[in-house]
């Protein structure tokens, strides 16, 4: 059980984790940026219990994130419905990891604005061929399974999208999900590179649109798209549809693109 081995060492207590199981969501010298994420936000949650549900995350990805960390979160502010709750993974005495999450209880709806589906809906996952990891980071290999979201062979433009889901039968909360797979794909610039270059993430600020979401047999389309790439940058979007074409989860990330 990776998942939950991965997170077992984060206790809700301040001070030093060892995370033994790191190295099956190793992407380089560093955490996936999904896991790490959760790493921190399982601090928050696990430090506070009984918060609101999460309805936005802000992280800044600071510096490689290993097996020997240290944890530590704090509330805030908190009001009637909503708290905001910092939580930082460190290494080596500094910052690796910055997080802020908004929580908010649900309240009788005054706006009402349904996200869009996703243009060219791909079918449903299983009408869609697998994709073989043969390119792909050891962890996608090991933890996700992938099918195609967009026709083969047609111009897609600086955009990724794939259906993902875990491999590992798991008991992560929907929310904890949706952290854990929302960066899953690569940045849509490296469809827009002139040549090949490392593809570093720096930030990943998202909106959690439904946090009660249980998609049919785990699956979720999800897709990075380039908004604007020059100068060594990104400015991606990120974006998780269910199986039945509701987005759950709207982001925003800058990307270092290197080469």
């Amino acid at each position: 059980m990776t998942i939950a081995s991965l997170l077992a060492p984060v206790t809700g207590q301040s001070g030093p984790a060892r995370l033994a199981h790191a190295a099956d969501w190793m992407q380089g010298r560093t955490l996936y940026g999904g896991a790490s994420a959760l790493v921190a936000y399982t601090m928050a949650v696990r430090a506070f219990p009984g918060l609101p549900p999460l309805r936005a995350g802000q992280i800044a990805f600071v510096a490689p994130v290993g097996e020997e960390i240290a944890l530590r979160a704090e509330i805030v502010r908190q009001g009637r419905n909503v708290t905001q709750v910092r939580s930082e993974i460190l290494s080596e005495g500094r910052t690796a990891l910055s997080a802020f999450w908004l929580f908010g209880e649900g309240r009788e709806a005054n706006a009402l604005a349904p996200a869009a589906g996703p243009e060219n809906w791909p079918g449903a996952p299983e009408d869609n061929d697998i994709v073989t990891h043969q390119f792909a980071p050891s962890f996608v290999a090991k933890n996700f399974e992938l099918r195609y979201g967009q026709c083969r062979g047609a111009e897609h433009g600086a955009t990724v999208r794939r259906w993902a889901r875990l491999t590992e039968v798991h008991d992560l909360d929907p929310v904890s999900k949706l952290v854990l797979m929302g960066d899953v794909m690569p940045p849509g610039a490296m469809r827009a590179m002139q040549r090949q270059g490392p593809i570093s993430s720096i930030n990943w600020s998202f909106n959690v649109l439904d946090p009660e979401s249980r998609s049919r047999d785990g699956w979720y389309l999800a897709e990075n798209a380039s908004q604007h790439a020059d100068a060594g940058y990104s400015s991606e979007r990120l974006r998780l549809w269910d199986a039945e074409g509701r987005q759950v989860l709207d982001g925003i990330q800058c990307v270092a693109v290197f080469g």
